[in-house]
C-alpha cells in the first residue's frame, strides 16, 4: 500500500508560479509511474504530466507543456509539480497519482491517488 500526500496548493495570480509535492510512504522507484492529474467540478481526471520512476523520462499534456515540469526526488520519496506561467484555466484540484506497472496513461490504471490539493489561478 501506497500512500501519497500532496502539499503547496493554494491561491495564485495569473502568470504565477506554484510548486506542488507529493511525498510517498514507498520508494518510488518501487512503481513504474507517478503523476499529476488535475480536476474541476463536472469534468473526469486529466492527466497533466508523468514521469517514469525507473529512468525518469517525463510526459507532459499539451496544456501544460512548456510551464509545468515533474520530477522526482529519490532520497526525499517526493515527486514534485512546477507550475509556471499559470493560467485561469489550470485552476483544479490536482491529485498525484502511482502506477504499479503497465503503460499508465490513464487514471484508471493508477492504483494509488492522493487527496488532492487545490490550486486557484485569478486575475
Amino acid at each position: 500500500q501506497v500512500q501519497l500526500v500532496e502539499s503547496g496548493g493554494g491561491s495564485v495570480q495569473a502568470g504565477g508560479s506554484l510548486r506542488l509535492s507529493c511525498a510517498a510512504s514507498e520508494y518510488i522507484v518501487s512503481v513504474s509511474y507517478m503523476a499529476w492529474f488535475r480536476q474541476t467540478p463536472g469534468k473526469g481526471r486529466e492527466g497533466v504530466a508523468y514521469i517514469y520512476t525507473g529512468g525518469g523520462g517525463t510526459y507532459y499534456a499539451d496544456s501544460v507543456k512548456g510551464r509545468f515540469t515533474i520530477s522526482q526526488d529519490n532520497a526525499e520519496n517526493t515527486v514534485y509539480l512546477q507550475m509556471n506561467s499559470l493560467k485561469l484555466e489550470d485552476t483544479a484540484m490536482y491529485y498525484c497519482a502511482a502506477c504499479l506497472r503497465g503503460r499508465c496513461r490513464y487514471s484508471y490504471e493508477y492504483n494509488y491517488w492522493g487527496q488532492g490539493t487545490q490550486v486557484t489561478v485569478s486575475l
